[in-house]
């Protein structure tokens, strides 16, 4: 197809920061395709066809991977091995969250409730059931909510180990599903925040609405950017074990390779998902009020 087309497993390997232009691409298309033919479904529909688009460049890419894998020398290490796939997944998603949040931002506030409808009841209940600080109301921290954000994390990126073990690419879907609700918490605060910074110079003019969005870049992406790069991780880490499992036979040195990697990269997972859970309790909170 056309989308699929743009780019290819090596290009991606050689320069990464090109999904990001994609990922703006792709989810910007979503977000214009679901309000044109499907508007009533649109804040799920949005989510699906950026996944329709992700998907093939997803699978081959950790096909790629696997290949990379089992070629790899043995003095060379697995993680700077796939730390460019790793960077050029991270850049697909801030794609995605640069044109999901102007989405939020540019179109009329009637449009963007029904748009992210689904993201804002999500964000509503996280909210709801904090006791302190979390991802979206900023808040003052209790100790005991570490534990809570790192088992709630650590589930999503468990997700994203099975959604890619069974489905080769599953993980993408969970990652644009948490880059519509980081976009539509980012659209809510500069909505939120942009008046007090009109009010100092008697109208929201241009800089201010780029200052209060890089306050929001800020705000949810220090601790953002380390759990969401956990989850792409997973996500890998899962894709190869499934393409070594149709690839391979359990009993081949090849298949034991690969799932040795793996189990590496899911254990390098959970340990960055524990530091960015440090970060949302203990950092978060203060450098990032407003």
């Amino acid at each position: 197809m056309v989308l699929e087309s743009l780019t290819s497993p090596r290009r991606v390997d050689s320069k990464p920061w090109d999904l990001f232009f994609l990922g703006a691409i792709y989810a910007a298309m979503g977000v214009f395709l679901s309000l044109w033919v499907f508007e009533e479904q649109a804040t799920i529909v949005m989510v699906l066809l950026t996944v329709i688009a992700c998907v093939p460049l997803m699978y081959n890419t950790i096909r790629y991977e696997e290949k990379k894998d089992l070629n790899l020398e043995p003095h060379k290490s697995f993680l700077k091995e796939h730390s460019r796939v790793l960077t050029a997944f991270m850049f697909l998603f801030l794609g995605f969250v640069l044109a999901f949040s102007m989405a939020y931002l540019l179109l009329p506030a009637d449009v963007t409730q029904g748009l992210f409808s689904s993201q804002t009841h999500t964000i509503n209940e996280i909210n709801a059931g904090a006791t302190g600080n979390d991802i979206v109301s900023g808040e003052a921290y209790s100790e005991g909510l570490l534990l809570k954000i790192f088992s709630n994390n650590l589930k999503v990126m468990l997700f994203c180990v099975f959604f890619s073990f069974f489905y080769g690419a599953g993980a993408i879907f969970i990652l644009t599903w948490n880059a519509t609700v980081i976009s539509a918490a980012m659209g809510n605060f500069v909505r939120s925040h942009i008046g007090s910074y009109a009010s100092d110079i008697g109208m929201a003019s241009m800089g201010s609405y780029f200052q209060v969005y890089a306050l929001s870049i800020w705000r949810y992406f220090i601790h953002g950017v380390p759990e969401i790069m956990a989850y792409i991780i997973g996500g890998l880490a899962g894709g190869l074990i499934s393409v070594a499992v149709i690839n391979h036979d359990f009993a081949t040195k090849s298949f034991g390779k690969v799932m040795k990697d793996s189990l590496n990269l899911i254990l390098l997972g959970v340990i960055v998902l524990f530091i960015a859970g440090i970060i949302e309790v203990y950092v978060t909170p203060a450098v990032a009020v407003f």
